[in-house]
């Protein structure tokens, strides 16, 4: 069980990018087994707001192209979407006492992070360093070789930087 994250997908999406090729390799193999993997709304809408704007990507996407990706994900066998719980807020104050610096645009990667402890998920494939600062959070790297845990430090900067080649 595992939770794939917004960039994972959008440089799936994206044949601009560099970890194109990797991302969609891993994305079609998750979507062919049968075991299960996850993400969230805010994950889906993130996806969505990225892919179709203008400054963020060379070729946007229109939004029913963008959709038409995500139903393609919500086809697959094994996905779903989390969603809170009635323990959410609770599960939520447990995470404040172990992140206490949570603040400005961690606080997004927080849901996420809320969402998987609250559903016993551990595992994150993201090349987004920031989730690092959940110690409760094993993070994978489809760019690293072979899917290792990446061991990237947190670091500040746009979010959707592409990676280097």
């Amino acid at each position: 069980m595992f939770v794939v994250d917004t960039n994972v997908l959008v440089y799936a999406a994206n044949e601009d990018s560099p970890a194109h090729t990797a991302c969609t390799r891993q994305l079609e193999q998750w979507r062919r087994g049968s075991g299960a993997w996850y993400s969230t709304w805010g994950i889906v809408y993130e996806f969505l707001r990225v892919v179709s704007h203008p400054k963020v990507l060379r070729h946007p996407w229109q939004i029913g192209k963008a959709w038409e990706f995500v139903e393609t994900l919500t086809a697959a066998p094994g996905f779903r979407l989390l969603e809170e719980t009635e323990r959410h807020a609770d599960v939520f104050r447990e995470v404040l006492s172990e992140v206490p610096f949570l603040s400005g645009s961690l606080v997004h990667d927080a849901h996420t992070a809320v969402l998987m402890k609250e559903h016993g998920i551990r595992t994150i494939w993201t090349h987004d360093a920031d989730f690092h600062r959940f110690p409760f959070l094993e993070v994978k790297d489809p760019l690293a070789s072979d899917g290792q845990v990446s061991e990237r430090r947190s670091r500040r900067g746009k979010r959707f930087r592409e990676p280097r080649p």
